[in-house]
């Protein structure tokens, strides 16, 4: 089980990738949404807002409020973040979850 401060590091370094293809992102998905991911296995969980192909203002704590959340484990979201783990087979069998509307989840599609 990876710790709370992988995790939080994991999305930093997501948040750092996206940052350097916000531009041929933006040009794809336009997308301005607040983001919660919560840690299923640490009762953990950290917030941004996915804004012009970037991850901005990630921090600790939860939002309750927010437009996307995605739950998962901490190795999961490890792997997820480092490539190793396939979205739409870890969806399917409910490894981890989404929630968003469905307009937005076809715009993440595109950013994964």
């Amino acid at each position: 089980m990876a710790t709370v401060d992988e995790c939080r590091q994991a999305l930093h370094d997501l948040a750092a990738r996206m940052d350097a293809n916000a531009d041929k992102v933006r040009k794809q998905v336009d997308l301005d949404r607040t983001l919660a991911c919560r840690i299923t296995d640490l009762g953990t969980a950290f917030h941004g807002r996915l804004t012009g192909g970037r991850l901005v203002d990630l921090t600790d704590g939860d939002d309750p409020k927010a437009k996307i959340a995605l739950n998962t484990t901490s190795d999961d979201l490890i792997r997820l973040v480092r490539g190793e783990l396939d979205v739409p087979k870890a969806l399917a069998s409910r490894q981890m979850s989404i929630k968003a509307n469905p307009l937005d989840l076809l715009k993440l599609r595109k950013m994964l």
